[in-house]
């Protein structure tokens, strides 16, 4: 009976962590945002964290019940995706501009005054203004992981939300293995540009998405 349990909570465990890496690991606004946060090494912990919270967060209500809730409410995630589409616009816009002007060296003079409050106020509206958000993680997720009996349950949550905290600490830690390619100007330039057009297809996804 034990082996039977084990067996069938690792066998839960494992297909909750390898769909939770699949969906989360595509690129993305808010995988871009951690990327440029940690070679830039500003304020990794707090977005890493953030980031990670509100999947495991998001998992956990989904498991819950809430994806039929939110199955159940297109008003909502229009409203979502329509702000989201703004953020995104906005924020692409931006890194477009400092793709022009040209960003400075990876050192602590280089002169970006961005605050804690700044990057964790970014991320949690990358997070959470975008509808797919909802729909991988609560819908997709939430929906499979209720299939599983309990503990099976309980176990395909487990594994989805270590894919994400794994994810996200070596996206936003593993990031500065990266500083040799980025210590010319243009190098930032191109991964401005590369951010920007991340953000303004998603954007745009959003716009025409139905």
């Amino acid at each position: 009976m034990t082996a039977a349990v084990s067996a069938g909570a690792l066998s839960s465990y494992l297909s909750g962590a390898g769909l939770g890496a699949s969906l989360i690991v595509a690129i993305g606004a808010q995988n871009a945002f951690v990327l440029r946060q940690g070679l830039k090494r500003r304020h990794v912990g707090i977005v890493v964290s953030i980031c990670a919270f509100i999947d495991v967060m998001l998992i956990a209500l989904g498991v819950g019940g809430m994806g039929a809730l939110i199955a159940r409410a297109p008003f909502l995630l229009d409203v979502i995706r329509w702000a989201g589409a703004v953020f995104l616009f906005l924020y692409g816009l931006r890194a477009f501009v400092a793709a022009w002007r040209g960003p400075g060296h990876l050192n602590a003079s280089d002169g970006d005054s961005q605050t804690a409050v700044a990057a964790a106020s970014t991320v949690v509206a990358l997070s959470l203004l975008n509808p797919h958000v909802y729909l991988d993680t609560v819908v997709l997720l939430g929906g499979i992981g209720a299939r599983h009996a309990w503990p099976g349950n309980a176990w395909f949550a487990a594994g989805a939300m270590c894919s994400s905290v794994i994810w996200f600490t070596a996206l936003g830690y593993g990031a500065r293995l990266l500083e040799p390619w980025f210590q010319k100007d243009v190098s930032w330039r191109v991964l401005d540009v590369i951010v920007g057009c991340v953000m303004w297809w998603i954007g745009a996804a959003l716009v025409f998405s139905r």
